[in-house]
Order: structure tokens, then sequence, then C-alpha cells
């Protein structure tokens, strides 16, 4: 299931996570897409809202929720250029998100590194590593020039 279809809508995220690095924010991006379109899309805004819930993910499902009129999204896939973290995860979960294709790890702060069980819909299935390093690279140049 893995392929082309998958780039492309990753590097949409990766835009998005460019925003963000342009912003001064983490440089996560995120896109949701059902039936072929895109229902919801957005970054990391917390400094920008000063908020620690402004993730790209919850951002993508508050759009996409809002396109479609309703709060779960089972036929939507969800593109995040990082995987996801645990509070990110339980809402990806929450709002019954059937597929979560992911860039690079987060060992630090990601749901696989924190939980042995899958926060996401039993029904759910989670392929990580699309463009990883592409999406890596965006954010070690993000911490490297913070530091």
């Amino acid at each position: 299931m893995l392929g082309d279809r998958d780039e492309y809508y990753m590097r949409m995220a990766l835009a998005e996570a460019r925003r963000a690095f342009a912003a001064d924010e983490i440089p996560i991006g995120a896109v949701i897409v059902a039936d072929d379109r895109v229902i919801g899309r957005g970054h990391n805004l917390t400094e920008t809202l000063r908020d620690v819930t402004a993730h790209a993910e919850m951002q993508a499902i508050t759009a996409a929720a809002n396109s479609v009129g309703g709060k779960y999204l089972p036929e939507a896939t969800l593109y995040v250029t990082v995987e996801p973290c645990l509070m990110c995860a339980g809402a990806i979960g929450w709002a019954q998100i059937s597929r979560i294709v992911y860039g690079c790890d987060d060992s630090r702060r990601g749901y696989r590194s924190l939980t042995a069980a899958s926060p996401f819909h039993p029904r759910a299935t989670a392929i990580g590593g699309v463009l990883a390093d592409e999406c890596a690279a965006l954010m070690i140049d993000f911490f490297k020039k913070k530091r």
C-alpha cells in the first residue's frame, strides 16, 4: 500500500513542516486525506498560540473534522513528518483515523517509545519511514539553528 501516493502526500506534510520552520516553530507538518482529497492540514503552532497542545496533528484533525462535519475520520489517512507523540496518538485514536503514515521516528517523545500498546483505533495501521531522511533533516536543521 506504500508507494507514490504516500510520498505525494508526505511532501504536502513536509511543506507544512517548512511553514512551521519559517515561523520558528518545531518543523512538524501533517495532512489528512480521505477519498484522495486533502480534508485537513496543519503544522506546529505551539509558540504562536502559546498552547502546548497546538501540534501539527491536532491542527490537522480539527481542520479535517470541520471539513467533514464530524469528529470521526475512519476513512482517513494521516500523513505526519514525525512519529506522533502520545497526546497526538491518543487524539488520532479517538478520531478513529484508520491509517497513519509518518516520516521519521521520534525516539524521545514518539508514542512507540512511551507505550507498548498501540494508542490508535484497533483497526488502524501505522507505517513509518516515508521520506524519513527529508523529515529528519528538517528537524536536525531546526535544532542546529537553535543551538
